[in-house]
């Protein structure tokens, strides 16, 4: 079981359940979901989310999602992440855990 990882605000994760499906604004803006290996985590969370409160970490069981994840490589920080392509079901999320 693969496991990649998504920073969300938790109501934005609330709203998914209800719906579904989590879908963050970049699916629309870039065409998918950025997400992150566990050795990532702190990076993503030290580049974009400094001072942000409300935050959960998505734990994604890449074997249930039902829309493909590939892996891009970003000049900014000279690695490769994980991509959704698509929304994310909710029954690949296996764990949800708070991060402040």
């Amino acid at each position: 079981m693969p496991v990649i990882y998504h920073i969300a605000f938790a109501n934005a994760w609330a709203e998914a359940k209800q719906k579904g499906s989590y879908e963050h604004p970049t699916l629309k803006s870039e065409g998918f979901i950025h997400c992150s290996l566990d050795n990532q985590v702190a990076g993503v969370l030290e580049r974009y989310f400094q001072g942000e409160k409300n935050l959960v970490k998505l734990v994604i069981d890449t074997d249930k999602l039902t829309s493909k994840f590939i892996f891009d490589w970003s000049q900014s920080t000279a690695d490769t992440y994980p991509h959704i392509y698509g929304p994310i079901n909710i029954d690949a999320v296996i764990d949800v855990l708070p991060i402040n």
